[in-house]
C-alpha cells in the first residue's frame, strides 16, 4: 500500500477512510464485515435526501414516479452497493484458487470468452455499474491472464495510487481515465496484441457520448468500447453483473456485430443489453449519480 501521508483537507480524510477500510475490513470475520455493511446501508437508505437520485434512477427502471419506488428496493439497492465496497476492501482475503470455480458455477455464457481467445480474437467487454465488477475481473485473471481497464483518477492522488496498486496486485492492468497519457491508444495496442479490455460503459463521464434510448428516455452513453471494437476488429461482448445470495452472477452475452455498422447503433445495442439485465436485477445497479439529462439539469 502507499506510504503514510498527513491529511490536510476533506478529500484527504476521505482517502484515509478508504485506506483504513482496506486494512480493517480485511481483518474482520466475513459475517461481521457484511453485517457492518448492512447496518450502514440501512441508515443511508432511511435518509430521503441521500437516496434522492438513486430513487429517480430506479423510477426509470421500474416505470413509475420516484415516490412510488418501493422503500424495500431502495434498502436492497444500498445493501448491494455497500456489499460491493465491503468486498472491495476484502478482495485479498476473498481471492483464492477456488474463486473462479465459484464464479463459473452460477454464471452464463463464460465459454464465449475462452472460445474467442482460443480462436485468436481479442475481446472488448462493456459493463454496467452493477454487481461486483472486481469479481468478474478476478475470474478473467484466473482463467485467461491479465486484462486492461481504465479508472477515474480519484482525488487526492494518494487514494488513486492506492486504488491502482491494490488492483494491479490482483492482476488488473489499470490506465487513468484522465491526467495521464491518452488511454485509448494503449487499449487499442493491447487489443491488437490479442488481449481483453473491460470498460464500465453505462455512464458518460466526459459528456462525449452518443444518444441512446435507455428505459424509454434519451440519454448519452460512452463510445469507448464500441469504438475500440470497430477500430481493432475485437469481438464486442456486453456483460451483465449482479449478486446471488452467496455469490456473484456474471453473464457473458452474445457478441454484438460491429463490422460495417454505425457507432451510435452499436452503442444502442449495448444499452439495450444493459437495460434488460438491470431490469432483472434493479437493486444491483449502483447508479447514484444523475444519468439522464433532465436530472443533470436540475442538479446544476
Amino acid at each position: 500500500m502507499t506510504s503514510f501521508f498527513l491529511p490536510r483537507s476533506k478529500n484527504d480524510f476521505v482517502a484515509l477512510g478508504y485506506m483504513a477500510g482496506w486494512k480493517i475490513f480485511g481483518l474482520l470475520p466475513e459475517r461481521v464485515a457484511y453485517r457492518i455493511g448492512n447496518i450502514a446501508a440501512d441508515r443511508v437508505a432511511a435518509n430521503p435526501a441521500t437516496t434522492r437520485q438513486l430513487r429517480k434512477n430506479l423510477a426509470r427502471v421500474m416505470g413509475c414516479p420516484p415516490e412510488e419506488v418501493p422503500q424495500g428496493l431502495i434498502r436492497a439497492s444500498m445493501r448491494s452497493y455497500l456489499r460491493y465496497w465491503v468486498e472491495a476492501f476484502r478482495l485479498p482475503s476473498i481471492a483464492s484458487p477456488e474463486l473462479a470455480d465459484t464464479v463459473e458455477s452460477t454464471n452464463d455464457g463464460l465459454e464465449r470468452v475462452a472460445e474467442a481467445l482460443e480462436a485468436g480474437d481479442s475481446i472488448v467487454i462493456p459493463l454496467p455499474h452493477s454487481g461486483n465488477w472486481d469479481m468478474a475481473g478476478m475470474w478473467l485473471v484466473s482463467r485467461h491472464g491479465r486484462f486492461s481497464t481504465v479508472a477515474e483518477r480519484l482525488k487526492p492522488e494518494v487514494l488513486y495510487d492506492a486504488f491502482v496498486e491494490y488492483r494491479e496486485s490482483l492482476g488488473f492492468r489499470i490506465l487513468p481515465l484522465t491526467g495521464g497519457k491518452p488511454a485509448m491508444p494503449e487499449l487499442q495496442k493491447r487489443l491488437e496484441d490479442g488481449g481483453v479490455v473491460c470498460l464500465l460503459s453505462d455512464r458518460d463521464f466526459g459528456g462525449h457520448g452518443v444518444p441512446v434510448t435507455f428505459f424509454g428516455e434519451q440519454t448519452t452513453m460512452p463510445v469507448g468500447a464500441a469504438k475500440l471494437a470497430l477500430d481493432t476488429g475485437a469481438r464486442l461482448m456486453p456483460a451483465g453483473l449482479s449478486y446471488t445470495r452467496d455469490g456473484w452472477r456474471f453473464v457473458a452475452h452474445p457478441f454484438v456485430p460491429t463490422e460495417g455498422r454505425n457507432l451510435a447503433d452499436i452503442v444502442q445495442d449495448i444499452a439495450t443489453v444493459f437495460e434488460s439485465d438491470i431490469a432483472q436485477h434493479p437493486a444491483d445497479w449502483h447508479m447514484m449519480q444523475p444519468l439522464w439529462p433532465a436530472d443533470k439539469k436540475r442538479s446544476k
